[in-house]
């Protein structure tokens, strides 16, 4: 078994020993995935570069908190939606390397379609 996959079993046993599959269909878990990711944005909110350096450092912890809970989130949404995320993942990095070739696109931050 995968690691990915050991994380969606621990994640789906944590669910299902609670009961709490009824309260999950899929637009309730994305806003709940939405809503962690805003918890990871509100680190850095009204932050200088400099102070985001600073803050991380003395926040790694909570920090690491909410990207465990967009995480466990994504992970459980996958497992719901029968998505095979390992896949899904392989196929969409490979559609980003057609989009950002390395001669094209190394050291620059511009869309796809400005390249």
């Amino acid at each position: 078994m995968s690691d990915i996959n050991k994380l969606i079993k621990r994640i789906a046993d944590f669910r299902d020993a609670r009961d709490w599959k009824q309260f999950h269909n899929p637009k309730d878990c994305a806003i709940s995935l939405s809503l962690e990711a805003s918890e990871v944005l509100e680190h850095f909110q009204w932050k200088s570069s400099e102070e985001i350096k600073e803050y991380v450092e003395s926040n790694k912890g909570e920090i690491s908190e909410e990207l465990a809970d967009v995480l466990y989130w994504v992970l459980l949404m996958s497992n719901d939606l029968d998505v095979d995320i390992a896949d899904a993942f392989e196929k969409k990095m490979k559609k980003n390397e057609d989009k950002y070739p390395i001669e094209k696109a190394k050291g620059r931050h511009a869309k796809y379609t400005e390249l």
